[in-house]
């Protein structure tokens, strides 16, 4: 795998459970999986704050900007039950630890 060139970042609020925000992650992974360009995706909660949220490494702007126009990302909102707007939080990566 290449570097990612991007780290996104989205972090959000839900009245839903872990267990009902994982059950609604798995039904979804196929749709994630086959975004072209989407090297990696981690799905993490803070537990002090009680939000949830992913962490995506892109592999160029191309890719993420072709995801944010997607009817996949339009629909997070609902899927989640998000509380608010999610907050989104864009990176480029300079330099990786390890080749």
């Amino acid at each position: 795998m290449t570097h990612p060139a991007l780290l996104v970042l989205v972090r959000f609020r839900s009245k839903l459970s872990l267990d009902e925000i994982m059950r609604i992650a798995e039904e979804r992974l196929p749709q994630f999986r086959a975004l072209d360009g989407l090297q990696q995706k981690y799905y993490i909660q803070d537990t002090e704050s009680g939000e949830y949220g992913g962490l995506y490494l892109w592999e160029s702007p191309e890719a993420l900007a072709d995801y944010r126009d997607s009817e996949l990302r339009a629909s997070i909102g609902a899927a989640y039950e998000v509380e608010g707007e999610p907050r989104v939080e864009v990176y480029r990566v300079v330099k990786p630890l390890r080749d």
